[in-house]
């Protein structure tokens, strides 16, 4: 990977227990490139929930987020070839990818890379933030005047409007894949169709592929949240429900960051492995996984 120093791998690995049966959790501080390749088997991982640097300039610690376009294409090829040999037949890709208004077309591009290697089975938009205003709903449950809800980035420009969402692109290698669509159902606002239709009964309803999820306020970002781009923990765990949690052994996150889709899977109670380069973000994934519960720490060299 350009512009990354490609130290000695080091791997922190966590154990703990969920119904009697012993879970691990391994991260591993080295390029996810090289990583996979050592320490994955083909096929051998079912989920993949990952969100790569976006290309856009944003201060990472040990990534230069200003490569050449050309570069960070070729780049994206390179280690989607190697998610596609790890991952098993049946397997789900989650790839969250954001953009800024001056350069919109970064996902799409990605996308198009990721193409090459995958089939593009769905896409979801993560949600950030939404404004709803009473009169154009009417007379609905629960809302009684205007909403605004949600974080979002403010911009400064007289050119652009605020971006208050980003892409999920759900990636298969066939495109087949059957989900748990009901796993992160809702309820029904009109319960008439709970007994008008037998599908109905459980009141629950496919969410569909818009997913309101915004960031929890914080006061000191540098102290609360010191990754520039990470993702809400509730989005890891989403994607690994609707994929299906009792079908997934181990979940992969190529693109550690600061363990958010390390800490869905202690909730969901699933291995997984992980990998990231940069040493300061793989300590604060270790800080905030011993934290998270009884879970037991070793390290190798």
């Amino acid at each position: 990977m350009a512009h990354v120093s490609r130290s000695r791998q080091h791997a922190a690995r966590f154990t703990f227990y969920v119904s009697r049966r012993l879970h691990q959790l391994t991260l591993y501080n080295t390029d996810c490139v090289a990583g996979m390749k050592a320490n994955l088997a083909p096929r051998s991982v079912d989920v993949v929930v990952t969100s790569p640097p976006y290309n856009l300039g944003i201060q990472y610690g040990q990534y230069d987020d200003t490569l050449p376009r050309g570069d960070y294409l070729r780049w994206l090829g390179e280690w989607a070839q190697v998610v596609r040999d790890v991952l098993s037949d049946d397997g789900s890709l989650f790839l969250n990818i954001g953009a800024k208004p001056s350069d919109p077309s970064v996902p799409f591009q990605v996308l198009a890379e990721m193409q090459k290697h995958f089939v593009l089975q769905n896409v979801i938009h993560w949600i950030k933030s939404i404004a709803i205003e009473k009169q154009d709903i009417g007379h609905y449950p629960g809302i009684t005047g205007n909403v605004s809800v949600g974080h979002y980035k403010p911009i400064n420009s007289p050119r652009y409007v605020n971006d208050c969402h980003e892409y999920i692109f759900h990636l298969t290698k066939r495109g087949d894949v059957a989900l748990a669509r009901l796993a992160i159902g809702v309820e029904y606002q009109d319960k008439s169709n709970v007994t008008r239709w037998r599908a109905a009964r459980a009141d629950k309803r496919c969410r569909g592929n818009t997913w309101f999820i915004p960031y929890k306020t914080i006061r000191d970002r540098a102290a609360q949240r010191p990754h520039p781009a990470t993702f809400p923990v509730k989005i890891p765990k989403m994607c690994i429900q609707l994929h299906g949690v009792e079908k997934t052994r181990l979940v992969l996150d190529p693109f550690l960051g600061i363990g958010h889709t390390a800490l869905a899977c202690v909730e969901l109670g699933v291995d997984f492995v992980g990998f990231e380069i940069d040493p300061d973000y793989i300590a604060e994934a270790r800080r905030l996984l011993r934290t998270a519960g009884q879970l037991s720490e070793t390290t190798t060299r």
